[in-house]
């Protein structure tokens, strides 16, 4: 077996080196001591990142890269198709999948907290991990945004805890070692890969099944699969939701001007502390009483996790303020699928923007399909909706989907819906047409937060 504590001294490539997981492995690996370079199809801030940190980047995969390397680590979504992998393959060097690599580095570590479900996975994470350093606690951590409290998406910390989003595409959860699963939501995604939702749930159960007899499981309550899932095991769980169904929930609720919620955590029918949040949306409530629970686990007091929470402002590209151009306010969010984007847009319209602007990116042919009636009602609440070309990611266009399609149901389910195909299309759509007190939200996985990088660097026009 590929262990990547055999490759200390060697040259290491990394496909993909500019995703938010991998270059946050790569700065691991770096700290390390280890040797590296690395390869992505376009130039990005994490590339530029790496590059001063001295890792040596490509711009574009091209089989040399792999030649003379001893071990290649690659993402999911890289095939073996592509050029650097099948030369690797050809030269008979060693590879490894990321999720593989994240899994190798939580050995070792007397608790491994990873965080799974199909939404709200980087933000729990993230809270966790700031909740556990603002508490005096010294976790390594490593996940899928970039984090101020961390200068990043990872830190080298002791090996006492270790904080990790599991995510479940491709299976690559299964590659983890946790003591403590979080498991915040089961939805169908990842299309391409599942076959259904019973493929989804059995999945999560096998991740379940990585615990150890002494290990703790953490899930919503009211999700319609987690329940029944944790009936079959034998360690330790505990739920939390929005009643006293569950083990953790709230009382007292009440949000602000802003959409920024003040609740009682209460276990059991007990009230442990007072939270009051910095980030915006009913979803998030849930996701603070996951981590909320996750911090105790881990051996915080309650009034001392609670007020960790409440010091929480966020993590980039989620539902994050890019900038007030023209009086009009522009946010972007990361949510990459119909109930990531209504979720969003609910949070937006607690802003009370004059007029809300949903702005998308569709992120895979297979994931448009599988999930095309929920594209055709997620921006209801919003007052105008622009939609881009499909984000292909990692596939080739199929022929059979396109945006046109999305737009068309979207009209004759009564949204207000165009669609401007580049960003060139969508900046001159929204200038010619908005006011000032409006609120643009984009929304996407793919590089649709570019657009807002672009529209600020144009800046005012009136």
């Amino acid at each position: 077996m590929v262990h990547i504590r055999d490759y200390k001294g060697k040259k290491i490539h990394m496909i993909g080196i500019g995703g938010s997981s991998m270059s946050g492995l790569a700065e691991m690996l770096l700290k390390e001591g280890y040797t590296l370079s690395g390869s992505d199809n376009a130039n990005s801030h994490a590339v530029e990142r790496l590059r001063r940190m001295g890792i040596p980047v490509t711009v574009g995969h091209f089989a040399e890269n792999a030649e003379g390397k001893d071990l290649i680590i690659f993402s999911a979504a890289i095939s073996e198709e592509n050029p650097e992998r099948a030369k690797a393959k050809e030269l008979g060097i060693a590879q490894m999948e990321r999720s593989t690599l994240l899994g190798q580095l939580m050995q070792n570590h007397d608790h491994a907290v990873c965080v799974c479900g199909t939404h709200g996975k980087t933000t729990t994470s993230s809270m966790i991990a700031q909740a556990l350093l603002t508490c005096g606690k010294d976790p390594t951590v490593h996940i899928g945004g970039r984090l101020d409290a961390l200068g990043g998406g990872s830190r080298i910390g002791g090996k006492d805890v270790f904080v990790a989003e599991a995510c479940e595409f491709h299976g690559s959860f299964l590659e983890m070692q946790p003591t403590t699963a979080v498991v915040l939501n089961i939805e169908e995604d990842h299309l391409d890969y599942y076959k259904d939702i019973y493929d989804i749930c059995n999945a999560f159960a096998k991740f379940l099944s990585l615990l150890p007899e002494d290990g703790l499981a953490i899930g919503w309550g009211e999700d319609p699969w987690i329940p029944g899932l944790f009936k079959k095991l034998t360690c330790e769980t505990r739920t939390y939701g929005n009643t006293d169904a569950c083990d953790y929930y709230p009382e007292n609720l009440s949000f602000n001007d802003t959409g920024c919620a003040r609740f009682d955590v209460m276990f059991r029918g007990e009230r442990e502390a007072r939270v009051k949040l910095n980030i915006p949306g009913k979803f998030n409530v849930l996701n603070a009483l996951a981590a909320y629970a996750a911090v105790r686990s881990a051996g915080v007091e309650a009034e001392e996790a609670a007020k960790a929470l409440t010091a929480f402002t966020g993590v980039h590209r989620r539902f994050e303020l890019t900038g007030i151009i023209d009086g009009v306010k522009m946010y972007h969010d990361y949510g990459h699928n119909p109930t990531e984007m209504k979720a969003a847009l609910d949070v937006a319209k607690m802003q009370k923007p004059g007029r809300l602007w949903a702005v998308m990116q569709p992120h895979t042919y297979s994931r448009v399909k599988g999930l095309f009636n929920d594209y055709l009602t997620c921006t209801a609440v919003a007052d105008f909706t622009l939609v881009t070309d499909i984000f292909a990611a990692r596939e080739k266009d199929p022929g059979d989907i396109k945006t046109e399609m999305l737009i068309e149901g979207m009209r004759a389910n009564g949204i207000d819906a165009v669609h401007t195909p580049t960003f060139n299309d969508t900046e001159k759509y929204l200038r010619e047409h908005w006011q000032p007190g409006d609120l643009v939200l984009t929304m996407g996985c793919g590089n649709i937060n570019l657009l807002n990088e672009q529209m600020q660097l144009h800046g005012d026009t009136k």
